[in-house]
């Protein structure tokens, strides 16, 4: 949606105009700014009504993958460089679900890290949960840590975290201290797009990692503080209902794709990603992409969207596109987190479709924003893996029916979910 990643020049954001809800640049590296990263937004959650919803992560705005990837690299760059320092050249690098999982693996990539693993929300009883942390904040708590070498967290390397956004710190110590009682190791890196830490909160994380007995480094694009105004989440309740999507007199066309994925290749980094996993992985992309393009209109615009934790793939894939589509190509992803939508200039959610969680969740409610609202005739690319490719997705009230009874032409792409016991086996014979 802000593909040049500007704000509109003399436009006041909307959520600062109505209700003082801002975001204050105080540093940043190679002229990243915290106002061109993040925009404010608002949700209907009591912990936490505001929601700063970032302008290059792919996620609640789609945005092409240049600018995704770009961001990734500066911060793998920023990584790297804080490592070199203390003259460390490797690492396991770890992204948080759901929003971080497609930025800590083009961080990864970046960094030419070891290894990548991120967190899952993703329950599956045959697979073991090595560990498990809560985010405090969140409109879903539990993260799960499931690779299938347990050994890849028994290491001393350095672990570089990786999120969209620290707020306080509060989930980062978390995860590290969750990671410390597995294995003890001196140093944690924390990189992010933006820190919008308080000096007390600066201040808490220094003792929480002193009561943990390692040292943990916060690095970051950009840093910033907030201005949230007092009594934010009741004034967000007493907002009109959200804007809904305009009426349209045909429904859009519906296609589905089932796409070819090697069962020796991690998917993304639920399970773990090895650095021996690129060449595999990059051969793969491209043949979802070479496929996909055979459905595709060269000339016609497409968003690709992930399913939830479900980013880097869709992501890579969608830069793949390009050898083949002429049109302008977005991506993002589908999300849990319940935004609050407002067609109006200046503010970032302009467009939300509500629908039922495609997999088995007491949580049932998932959300994707913007996708076509600046270019109507786009058409969407709905990447998911199997264990997603449900009746609840096709059926009444899931995504493609919803986008389709919004106007939308959907292309359903079907990509083989990693199994864990059989990338395990896989991985055991090598």
């Amino acid at each position: 949606m802000i593909v040049d990643n500007r704000e509109a020049s003399g436009i006041e954001p909307y959520a600062q105009e109505r209700f003082g809800l801002g975001a204050e640049h105080i540093s940043g590296v190679d002229d990243w700014r915290v106002e061109d990263l993040v925009r404010p937004g608002l949700r209907r959650n009591p912990k936490r009504a505001h929601l700063w919803v970032s302008t290059v992560l792919g996620k609640h705005i789609p945005v092409p993958p240049a600018v995704i990837f770009a961001a990734a690299a500066d911060l793998g760059v920023l990584s790297t460089t804080a490592l070199r320092a203390r003259g460390l050249t490797d690492s396991l690098v770890f992204g948080f679900a759901e929003t971080a999982t497609g930025l800590g693996h083009a961080v990864a990539h970046q960094m030419d890290a070891g290894h990548y693993l991120q967190s899952t929300r993703r329950e599956n009883i045959a697979v073991p949960v090595i560990a498990r942390f809560e985010e405090g904040h969140s409109h879903a708590t539990d993260h799960l840590i499931v690779p299938t070498d347990p050994d890849t967290l028994l290491t001393d390397l350095p672990v570089v975290l990786v999120d969209d956004e620290i707020s306080t710190g509060a989930t980062a110590l978390d995860a590290i201290a969750s990671m410390q009682r597995i294995h003890r190791r001196p140093l944690y890196l924390v990189s992010s797009l933006v820190d919008m830490r308080t000096e007390d909160d600066i201040s808490r994380c220094r003792q929480r990692a002193e009561e943990l007995g390692t040292e943990v480094e916060f690095i970051s694009l950009a840093r910033g503080c907030t201005h949230i105004p007092e009594g934010l989440p009741a004034q967000v309740v007493d907002l009109p209902p959200a804007t809904p999507p305009p009426s349209v007199a045909q429904a859009g066309s519906i296609e589905r794709l089932e796409v070819p994925w090697p069962a020796s290749v991690p998917d993304g980094g639920r399970h773990g990603f090895r650095r021996e996993d690129w060449p595999d992985f990059d051969e793969a992309i491209s043949e979802v992409a070479r496929v996909v393009a055979g459905r595709l209109d060269p000339g016609r615009s497409i968003v690709v969207v992930g399913h939830e934790e479900l980013m880097y793939l869709p992501q890579r894939v969608a830069a793949s596109l390009a050898e083949f589509v002429e049109a302008p190509i977005l991506s993002q992803t589908t999300t849990r987190s319940p935004a609050h939508v407002i067609d109006r200039e200046g503010y970032p959610l302009r467009r939300g479709y509500h629908f039922n969680a495609p997999e088995p969740d007491e949580a049932r409610d998932r959300y994707l924003y913007n996708a076509v609202h600046d270019d109507p005739d786009a058409r969407v690319v709905m990447i998911v893996d199997s264990p997603a490719d449900t009746e609840s997705l096709a059926g009444s009230g899931g995504l493609v029916d919803t986008l389709s009874g919004a106007g939308v032409d959907v292309l359903l792409v079907v990509v083989p979910g990693t199994d864990f016991g059989a990338l395990r086996a896989a991985r055991e014979t090598l």
